[in-house]
């Protein structure tokens, strides 16, 4: 079956790879989005389903490129419905991180919403997220977990028993004001050498870059790799730290694929109760979790859990190895890439077979 699958690649993104292979593996042709329009009639008719990342994100870097971009892809969102493909789309965020125009994001998420023949979900709080502000496309619902990244690094030996009683934290992921780096930063540097924190990651722009950088100066137990991040540089980053820290935005997060890599590395976390986090249940205990209204409150969250890893650290370092453990064991059986392929697969043909 031909579809497309967008992005069908993404360099900076093992989970695209994982389930463009775990498609593939299973008779899929997959296509890019980009060619959809213009490589011809029969190319065109040929495609069955479109399914569609993040679709709804806009660059706001300016009004205009927000509306040119808002403009293509509500012309492609038009072109899918009208000619009858079917269309999946997967809801990874609450709402868009970019808050100067959100505008345009919201608009393109109720599209989507609306025009999706299926919507695949991460987390059970994207369901009730929809239940509440979307009834009626409820039924279009199909949830499963994150796929985990075991196998799809090279995983090194573990080094964070080399860190002694300090507590080695490492931040990764694209460097975004949105994930409250600059209150990471601050927290952090309190608590002298009892920690030291990594942020590991391209910054979004050479501004941001620049104020991250200004910060982090005053801190003698802040080191700074703002920068793409290679896969096996990542992995040593991950294999020499004892927990991964994501303050994450609340008002717009809700999965999040570095949690499901720190897991599958063996690490935990300290993390807001995003959906990934409290889909574990009573295994978020393993976690280092927390909740907040505003910006004081999360700093203070962030404070105590930091806190009481800094205490557990001292106390038995190799708690941090316990913990990373149970959580490996936990994705492992519960969020196989396999599981998810099938899913998709079980999905797509629904829709394509069905009459309607």
């Amino acid at each position: 079956m031909d579809i497309i699958f967008n992005p069908p690649e993404n360099s900076e993104n093992q989970y695209i790879r994982i389930l463009v292979d775990q498609l593939r593996e299973r008779g899929y042709q997959i296509h890019s989005l980009d060619n959809l329009l213009s490589a011809g009639r029969t190319h065109f008719r040929s495609i069955r389903l479109v399914h569609l990342n993040w679709f709804e994100n806009v660059d706001d870097s300016s009004f205009l490129v927000a509306l040119r971009s808002f403009m293509r892809k509500m012309v492609v969102l038009t072109v899918i419905r009208f000619s009858g493909k079917k269309l999946v789309w997967t809801m990874h965020n609450r709402a868009s991180h970019e808050k100067k125009l959100s505008f345009f994001s919201r608009t393109l998420t109720w599209f989507l919403i609306r025009w999706s023949d299926r919507i695949i979900i991460h987390s059970r709080q994207t369901e009730y997220l929809i239940r509440a502000q979307y009834p009626s496309a409820t039924q279009k619902m199909v949830y499963y977990p994150h796929p985990h990244f075991i196998g799809a690094y090279q995983q090194p030996e573990s080094k964070s028993g080399e860190n002694g009683t300090t507590l080695s934290l490492l931040f990764t992921g694209m460097v975004k004001p949105y994930k409250n780096l600059e209150l990471l930063i601050r927290v952090v540097s309190e608590f002298k050498d009892t920690v030291h924190l990594t942020i590991a990651g391209r910054a979004v722009n050479p501004s941001y870059e620049q104020e991250l950088r200004w910060l982090g100066s005053a801190a003698s137990n802040i080191s700074l790799v703002l920068k793409f991040v290679p896969d096996e540089e990542l992995l040593e980053l991950i294999s020499a730290c004892d927990a991964l820290v994501l303050p994450y935005d609340m008002a717009s997060s809700l999965n999040s694929g570095t949690v499901i890599l720190a897991f599958s590395c063996k690490k935990t976390v300290i993390c807001p109760e995003i959906g990934t986090i409290t889909d574990l249940g009573e295994r978020q205990d393993l976690t280092f979790h927390y909740r907040y209204k505003n910006p004081e409150e999360h700093a203070n969250a962030l404070r105590q859990q930091i806190k009481k890893a800094v205490r557990l650290k001292q106390e038995n370092p190799n708690t941090f190895t316990r913990l990373g453990q149970q959580l490996y064991n936990y994705v492992q059986a519960e969020n196989s890439p396999e599981k998810a392929g099938d899913l998709l697969d079980g999905t797509y043909r629904l829709l394509t077979e069905s009459k309607k």
